[in-house]
Order: structure tokens, then C-alpha cells, then sequence
């Protein structure tokens, strides 16, 4: 059965509000029809439909009332709730006096609508706040209960963060990992859905390394903890979590300054928009509905709950697609990131070697076996990629022989296999065909005779050129920095597609490099550094914005990082710039039709041209609407147009 959207809370409260809109509905359409004031007749036939609609009041704003009450307790005078309770319980005070003095009635029913629409307007902020919550509390589901230490004895359950490093943990089928470690025994299958967002399980085995907040599937494994609870993944994943929203964007500050002087302004407008006119004409009734009117348009609640709930669902949108922003203040900045730096090695690159291509390709198998059979006892990781490469068990039997800077020669009675550099051949004295690929090329020969040779390159990551494509045609400039040679940066730069790249640089060249681009962009231009090593930290703290790949990038580089990449994919990137670019417009559009709604109506409430229900409207309508936009943040994002970049050395 599936899971419904809406709290417990939010159910309550929207029952509430159907009573309470059913009772009004009945109420007022009897009293529009029947006049309820002139039931009983005399001159307290008011206390009718006083009574009917106090009921009404009391079940749909005891609430308000109370944490008005509380908050003037608190020394928070000026904020909605104390509003609300002004202009209703004034509408009402100004219906009885009407009553009292034997004029018609009119008050009661606006006091109640106001309120009543008030709630809906509450209502559906809380249903879209829950709902953006809910994309961020996947993250939360992460944080696991209890870790089984094995002992002597058995196994005992204890919380994680009582957990040592170097103890043994036991991991069951369904149970979530509690700390980084390493498998010491058993293969299983881990949900990394949490962390990651991939839906497909992730083999480990014995050596290989597991991080918390993963679900065990498959097998009972026992798991050497290399991390302490308090430093571990999860524990960090669910800090930037918590802490996300004390970040607080450039409008929400505005916003929440603004509230405070406006408030108190708007009451001291509307106290002397009563009194003076009043005093003047003697018309008190006419000028304290107009005021009260006044009031209730004049709740600043579509700007105070609209714009922190746009960025709010902003980040819920980007952490649904494995982004977690740190805050509010990066989404905003993101929005204008117009150049992009990125590390190449482990960002847009794999950071492992791998055979990229065979000379000749018609010997293949043979040249792979030959390499592999020389290369199998090294753990070098050029070694290691052929043997990857071959993907069988080379054959035994030979003697390997190390040749310092140069390869291996490997020997078995009268067959010897060289392995290695142009420097192997030459001193070896076989003639071979140079390769002028760009990487690392590994000659092989067999009893004197060149066979053929190896290309190892990093490789290139897949989606690498999708993302760089994708940013290039949303305007932005995108630029790698790498240690690698000249001839290697410009095949990378050149394959990709990016619009500019600076090789052969050590790590401190890094921060200078993007000193210059700094120094270099306009007054609202915004640079960002994507990397994932921990000699990326400094470059990721410089920048405008740091965005750190989650999943392998090292702590160093997450926590100096303001985006992370939970996915360790580039998409991302472009796609929480989309997510910017969108939240930003829909703020910007509810500051502006906010604004313009409530200045037309307060104008117009003051000239008594507009009523209390239509002040309704320019409060809780705006409110309502502003609130519906902001939940558009949380729609489906589709994948951008590419385009071709033009390349430039920088």
C-alpha cells in the first residue's frame, strides 16, 4: 500500500479545515438568505449569528489565538499570527458595535473567512514543505540504530558511536552498515540507493572498502571498522543535512529583515488610517473596517513563507537526484556560476589506467597474454590494467626478472618475453614500431621478435562530455587544470569539448591558477571548482563555490566543498544549475507579484474601494499562489541541449 504524502499532522489540520469550511459555508449561506441578526429580533438579535460564527472562529483559529497570546508573552509582537488576531478579533468587535448602535451587520463573516483562508494558505506551506522534506529525509534514513561488535564471547549490539576503530563488526542481511570499514570476511550485495542514488546493488568482497548508511542485502559479512562513528560517512552526510538550512540565501535575509520593519509599520499605518479620517468624519465604523482591511492585506505572508520555502524546495529537489547543497545562500550563488574549473584526474577522468588501444589489433589476445604473463606479480597499476584487460589467469612457470626503469623480461626454459619501454627494446637490441599515442605505451617481444605494443590512458569518464556540452551551451566557460603534459591536457581538452585548459601544474599551481581566474571574472560573475582528491581542499575553499564528488572524493575535499555530488557523476553539475536557475525565477516571480498584488489592495483598502474579502485575497490568495509556485521547484528536470564548444588554450 503506498505511502501517503501528507503527515499525521497535516490530515488533523485538514480536516479541521473542512469542518470548519463546511460549518462557515452553512452559516453564512442562512445568513445571507434568513439576515440570522433579525431571527429573534430586538437589539440583541446580533447575538445569533455572533454566536454561530464565534463557534466557526474558535474551531478554525484557536491556534492563532494562542500563539499570538504566546508570542507577546515572548516579546514577538509583530508577526502573522498577531495580524490575524488584530484584524479578526477587530472585525468582530466592529460587527458588535453595529449591533449595539442598530446598524446592519458586517464583520462576522469576514473575521471567519479570514481566518479560515489563513489556514489554507498554512496548510498547503506545510503540505509543500513536507514534501520537499521528504526527498531530504531519504538522506536521514541513513543513519543506522546499532553495530554488532563481535567478541570473544559472541557479538554484542552497541550504538556506533561506542565503536573503536580497528574492531569487527558483523553485518546481517537487511542491516545497514554502521561505519566505514574494510571486509575481512564474506561477499554481499550493498543498497547504496541511500548514499548514491544508483538503484543497482554494488558487489563487495573480502579487501574491499564499505561505507555507512549502505544496506546489506545478501550475505553476512564482518567488516574491520577504519572510521569512528563521529567521522564517519553517514555521520557527515547527515550534519551538512541538518545544517543546510542555517545557510541562509542573500532574499531570505532581505526577506526576514523586511518583515521586521514592515509590520510594525503597516499597524501604525492602519491605527492612524482609523483615527484620523475617524476623528475627522466621526464615520469610526467606515474607517475601522477600512483599517482593519488594511491589516489583513498587509500580512506579509506570501514573501515571509514563499521565498525560504523556494529554496527549501530547491535543495529537496537537488538531494532527490543525489545533490546535497549546504545551503541556501550556494543554490542562490549557483544560479550565476558562469565558469566551471575542473581537476581532471578522478573528476573527469577515472583516475585509473586502462588498455585504450592494441598495436596490431589483429594480435590482441596474444600480445594481452604475452603482457600479462610479465606483468601478473606486479601491482603496479599500468601492471594491474593489463592484467585487468587480459581477464584470465596468465600462465605460470616464468621466471620474472625486474628491470629498473625499463620493464620485465620473463623466462621459462627457452622462451623469454620482454615487457616494458623503449629503453627495454633498445638495450635488448629488438627493432620496433613506435607508438605516438598519448599515454603510456608498454612495447612486447618474444625471443627477440617485436610482437606489438600497449597503449595505457586514463580513461575518460563517460558522461564527461555530456556535462561539459551541456554547460558550454548554457553560456558558461569551462576550463581544466591538470599536472598531465601539454599533449596529453589538449587531448583531453580537445575530446571533451572544453573552452580552455592549463597543463603541467603541481597542486600549489592549482591555487594560483584559479587566483588568476578569479581576478580575471566581473563583479556577479561566479567561478566554480570541481574536484575530488584531498589536494583539492584549498582550491574548493578559494573558489566561489566548491563542488566535491561524494562518493570517492576524500573528507577533505567534501567538507570543504559547498555542493556535493552524492552520485559521483558530473550530471549533477548541470543539472543543479538547472535547479538554480529555476528556484531563482520562481523567487523572484513571487517577490514581484507579491508585491504588486498587496500595494494595488492596500491602496485600494485604504480608499475603501476594496472590502475585507478581497483583502482576504491580496493576504491568504497571494500566499496560496506564491506557495503553489514554489512547489513547481520540485518538478522533473529534463536533460539540456549540447552544443559544441570552440577550445582555447588559457
Amino acid at each position: 500500500m503506498r505511502k501517503s504524502a501528507m503527515s499525521r499532522k497535516d490530515k488533523k489540520n485538514l480536516i479541521r479545515i473542512l469542518v470548519a469550511l463546511g460549518l462557515f459555508a452553512v452559516v453564512f449561506t442562512v445568513d445571507k438568505i434568513l439576515a440570522l441578526d433579525r431571527v429573534f429580533g430586538g437589539n440583541f438579535g446580533w447575538l445569533f449569528p455572533f454566536a454561530l460564527y464565534l463557534a466557526v472562529y474558535l474551531i478554525i483559529g484557536y491556534d492563532v489565538l494562542w500563539k499570538a497570546v504566546r508570542n507577546i508573552v515572548r516579546g514577538q509582537v509583530f508577526d502573522e499570527n498577531f495580524l490575524m488576531c488584530v484584524a479578526t478579533l477587530g472585525a468582530f468587535a466592529l460587527a458588535i458595535y453595529r449591533g449595539l448602535t442598530g446598524q446592519e451587520i458586517e464583520g462576522f463573516d469576514e473575521a471567519c473567512a479570514v481566518l479560515l483562508f489563513y489556514q489554507v494558505g498554512e496548510w498547503f506551506q506545510s503540505y509543500a514543505t513536507g514534501k520537499s522534506r521528504k526527498s531530504i529525509s531519504k538522506l536521514m534514513d541513513i543513519r543506522p540504530d546499532y553495530a554488532n561488535i563481535k567478541r570473544e564471547s559472541g557479538f554484542e549490539q552497541v550504538d556506533p558511536s561506542e565503536v573503536k576503530i580497528g574492531d569487527i563488526v558483523v553485518i546481517n542481511p537487511g542491516e545497514k552498515v554502521p561505519l566505514d570499514g574494510v571486509v575481512v570476511k564474506g561477499a554481499t550485495a550493498l543498497d547504496t540507493k541511500a548514499l548514491t542514488g544508483e538503484s543497482l546493488p554494488r558487489e563487495i568482497a573480502e579487501g574491499g572498502e564499505v561505507i555507512s548508511g549502505c544496506v546489506n542485502l545478501t550475505s553476512q559479512i564482518e567488516v574491520r571498522v577504519t572510521k569512528e562513528f563521529y567521522d564517519s560517512t553517514v555521520s557527515k552526510i547527515l550534519d551538512l543535512v541538518e545544517n543546510a538550512s542555517s545557510q541562509k540565501s542573500k532574499a531570505e535575509n532581505f526577506i526576514t529583515k523586511f518583515a521586521k520593519y514592515y509590520t510594525p509599520t503597516v499597524v501604525i499605518v492602519a491605527l492612524l488610517l482609523a483615527v484620523i479620517p475617524g476623528a475627522i468624519t466621526l464615520d469610526w465604523s467606515t474607517w475601522v473596517y477600512r483599517a482593519l482591511s488594511f491589516l489583513v492585506v498587509s500580512c506579509p505572508c506570501a514573501l515571509v513563507i514563499s521565498i525560504p520555502l523556494s529554496f527549501f524546495a530547491g535543495i529537496g529537489a537537488a538531494s532527490r537526484y543525489g545533490i546535497l547543497v549546504k545551503g541556501s545562500n550556494y543554490l542562490e550563488k549557483f544560479n550565476r556560476a558562469n565558469t566551471f574549473v575542473f581537476d581532471k584526474t578522478g573528476t573527469l577522468t577515472k583516475g585509473n589506467f586502462a588498455v585504450t588501444k592494441i598495436s596490431p589489433e589483429s594480435d590482441r589476445e596474444e600480445i594481452l597474454r604475452l603482457a600479462a604473463i610479465a606483468e601478473q606479480d606486479s601491482n603496479h597499476p599500468i601492471a594491474r590494467s593489463i592484467v585487468s584487460a587480459y581477464g584470465k589467469k596468465a600462465q605460470s612457470g616464468y621466471a620474472l626478472t625486474n628491470v629498473a626503469g625499463a620493464g620485465v623480461v620473463a623466462v621459462c626454459g627457452e622462451d623469454t618475453i620482454c615487457c616494458g619501454n623503449e629503453k627495454l627494446m633498445e638495450q635488448n637490441g629488438i627493432a620496433f614500431e613506435k607508438e605516438n599515442g598519448l599515454g603510456t605505451v608498454v612495447y612486447v617481444a618474444r625471443n627477440g621478435k617485436f610482437i606489438g605494443s600497449l597503449l595505457i590512458s586514463d580513461e575518460i569518464k563517460e558522461e564527461s562530455k555530456e556535462v561539459v556540452g551541456a554547460l558550454n551551451a548554457m553560456g558558461c566557460k569551462t576550463v581544466m587544470l591538470t599536472g598531465d603534459n601539454e599533449a596529453i591536457a589538449e587531448s583531453v581538452a580537445n575530446e571533451i569539448g572544453l573552452t580552455g585548459y592549463k597543463a603541467s601544474l603541481l597542486p600549489q599551481n592549482k591555487v594560483e591558477e584559479v587566483e588568476k581566474l578569479l581576478g580575471e571574472k566581473g563583479r556577479q560573475d561566479v567561478l566554480c571548482f570541481v574536484g575530488d582528491g584531498i589536494n583539492d581542499a584549498p582550491v574548493l575553499m578559494r573558489s566561489d563555490i566548491g563542488i566535491a564528488m561524494g562518493g570517492a572524493g576524500s573528507d577533505a575535499a567534501i567538507e570543504a566543498s559547498d555542493i556535493v555530488l552524492m552520485k559521483d557523476n558530473l550530471r549533477g553539475i548541470p543539472l543543479a544549475k538547472r535547479i538554480a536557475r529555476k528556484t531563482m525565477q520562481i523567487v523572484f516571480q513571487n517577490i514581484i507579484f507579491s508585491i504588486a498584488v498587496k500595494v494595488a489592495i492596500l491602496i485600494l483598502s485604504a480608499f475603501g474601494i476594496a472590502n475585507m474579502w478581497i483583502a482576504v485575497f491580496g493576504d491568504v490568495g497571494v500566499a496560496v499562489l506564491a506557495i503553489l509556485n514554489a512547489m513547481r521547484v520540485n518538478s522533473k528536470y529534463e536533460k539540456p541541449p549540447k552544443r559544441k564548444a570552440s577550445l582555447r588554450r588559457e
